[in-house]
């Protein structure tokens, strides 16, 4: 196993650790801890291949997000349950046996919580606010939304096309008063092409039927929870180093989450 901090910034707040393929295998599910399977970098680069079964990854969270082999959609991890949004947004159950090269899951716990309402720029206030100056966060609103604003992507062809274009290639979409459930992480641009930098958001419906990868939305009612997460266990193949992304890398990602 390789231990490396990313940014001395970074040291104080959040303990990173790779767990290489093959070595020192991730450890089960534990308060304030994250897992990850793959980099923001191998998205980008166009690394789609499942590495990690989603029977397995739900033993490390019951909370998180992601894509899955192909990048045939957006991942939702919501009650130790994985659902993946289509091109259309139409939410289906993922079986045990399908892979991921791309999630973050952590166990869901008791957080910080508010009762709040208004648009994106307005809560995400209130998750900075909730978090207290941790540089990583685990989000959940929860309510009746005026309207959300959604992505997905199709499944991608072998030779898979750099994320960018699968991405110039997405569906977007809108919900209009729905009640549900928007989750994901905030993340510290001191890990940018670890993960994506600032908040990475997706959007599943209350029945279940709905979803997406989250571009902006306006919450009527309900509440914004955070959970601080201390330690990032990231899994990555074996001989990986990580360094600073490049300025076309935290471009591109910029792009792909939808330019905010």
């Amino acid at each position: 196993m390789s231990r490396d901090i990313i940014d001395e910034h970074l040291i104080a707040g959040l303990h990173v650790v790779a767990l290489e393929r093959g070595g020192y295998p991730h450890e089960h599910a534990h308060p304030h801890v994250a897992a990850q399977v793959g980099t923001i970098s191998g998205l980008l680069e166009a690394n789609y291949d499942g590495t990690l079964a989603m029977e397995d990854l739900l033993q490390r969270g019951d909370f998180g997000i992601g894509t899955v082999d192909g990048l045939a959609g957006e991942l939702m991890v919501l009650d130790g349950e994985a659902f993946l949004a289509d091109l259309d947004g139409d939410v289906s159950p993922v079986p045990g046996e399908v892979t991921t090269p791309f999630a973050v899951v952590c166990p869901w716990e008791e957080g910080s919580t508010v009762t709040a309402s208004g648009l994106r720029e307005e809560l995400l206030e209130v998750v900075r606010e909730l978090g207290q100056g941790h540089p990583v966060l685990a989000i959940c609103i929860e309510g009746t939304f005026k309207q959300v604003a959604l992505r997905s992507v199709k499944r991608q062809s072998k030779p898979y096309p750099p994320l960018v274009v699968a991405v110039g290639e997405q569906h977007e979409f809108r919900e209009m008063e729905t009640r549900g459930t928007i989750l994901g992480f905030s993340f510290p641009a001191a890990l940018g092409g670890i993960e994506v930098p600032g908040e990475h958001l997706h959007f599943i419906s209350n029945d279940r039927h709905r979803g997406g990868h989250v571009l902006d939305f306006d919450l009527r009612q309900g509440t914004v929870t955070v959970v601080i997460v201390e330690d990032l266990h990231v899994e990555v193949p074996a001989g990986f180093v990580f360094g600073k992304p490049e300025a076309n890398q935290l471009s591109d990602i910029k792009t792909v989450e939808g330019g905010r």
